[in-house]
């Protein structure tokens, strides 16, 4: 599944190319809780077709309606420079259109994006690149710059600034059945997912649409990847001469995330493989993960694709998870409490 803006400025221009007029509508300041953060885009023709959203659907009805001929006889799409618009201000309001309470957030209405414009910013980020759309609020005009570090939405009395990035990329190493469930979600979450295994046998049975597949040697992959801060690498098969040379390739990117399956002891085997064969230190190895994921309790490839998954979107959105839903603390916590009878089990388990 296409990274969600990128399919939204592809629909648009799809339709300004078509001469259709159109919204490019962002969310662009919220108040308490609100259904998507700032920045977030869609896009809406003028017979009311929809791609992207800015809350849980009531607020892009409303549009529909006031902008469009397909629910009101008098609904017609604004021109000229970029307009304002406010919703949830009232508690009637934030019933009526489904926000959290005290939530309220500012949208900014862009009439008839240049189709030129569209097609530069989609090519650039089809290249890799971060690009910030300069819009400027008196005029409407738009102006694209390559920039490499991630921002959030910048707003003045002149411009607006957006800055939006190509797709997340996953690799993942090893074609088994958890790599089938994780490559699953990471495709619904927006990432160009890559699945690298040299072993016909496993890689023959692959059963998930819109992966690419490749049977080189993982090492040669992950060189080959070019991994940068939008790129996660996820080694998956237990085998030591296919997971150690590839996540040690990854170490040396800018890889935001770099982690291996395995137990508790499996990965301090791999960290002391690495330092005895490979001349890595603690140091060195400080960025990869393992055991990976959150502890949930998983059992299953399923349960644990999850946990990894879960992990990995926090990672992403720059979360920090608490300390003991690491999957190697909460074991040893458990550890503690079922070998020392005298300590309280709630508490612990329910970590779980």
């Amino acid at each position: 599944m296409e990274n969600l803006d990128i399919m939204v400025l592809r629909t648009l221009l799809a339709w300004r190319s078509a001469g259709q007029r159109a919204l490019l509508v962002t969310v662009v300041r919220t108040w308490g809780s609100s259904p998507r953060p700032i920045g977030s885009i869609m896009a809406m023709n003028e017979m009311g077709s929809v791609v992207g959203s800015v809350s849980g659907g009531c607020i892009e009805d409303d549009l529909i309606d006031r902008h469009t001929k397909a629910y009101s006889s008098n609904g017609a799409m604004p021109q000229g420079a970029p307009q304002f618009v406010k919703y949830g201000i009232s508690a009637d309001e934030a019933h009526r259109f489904g926000l959290p309470c005290g939530g309220t957030l500012e949208l900014c209405l862009e009439s008839d994006p240049d189709p030129a414009s569209l097609s530069e910013l989609i090519q650039t980020l089809a290249q890799g690149h971060l690009v910030q759309r300069h819009l400027n609020l008196a005029t409407g005009a738009v102006s694209l710059q390559l920039t490499d570090q991630p921002e959030s939405l910048q707003m003045s009395a002149e411009a607006l600034v957006n800055t939006f990035g190509p797709e997340y990329r996953m690799l993942i190493i090893g074609a088994g059945q958890m790599s089938e469930y994780l490559a699953t979600m990471a495709l619904f979450n927006g990432f160009a997912v890559t699945m690298c295994d040299p072993r016909e046998e496993y890689r023959g049975s692959w059963q998930v649409a819109g992966v690419r597949l490749t049977h080189e040697m993982p090492d040669d992959v992950v060189r080959e990847f070019k991994a940068d801060r939008r790129t996660c690498v996820v080694a998956l098969t237990h085998d030591p001469k296919l997971d150690d040379l590839a996540l040690l390739e990854a170490l040396e990117t800018e890889a935001f995330y770099v982690g291996g399956i395995g137990s508790r002891r499996n990965n301090e085997a791999r960290r002391a493989r690495m330092m005895e064969h490979f001349d890595q230190t603690e140091d060195s190895l400080k960025r990869l993960r393992g055991p990976i994921g959150i502890y949930i309790g998983s059992k299953t490839p399923a349960e644990i694709a999850v946990s990894v998954m879960a992990e990995l979107l926090a990672v992403k959105n720059g979360v920090t998870l608490p300390r003991d839903m690491a999957v190697a603390q909460a074991k040893n916590d458990l550890e503690v409490v079922h070998n020392d009878p005298g300590l309280p089990v709630c508490g612990v388990l329910s970590r779980s």
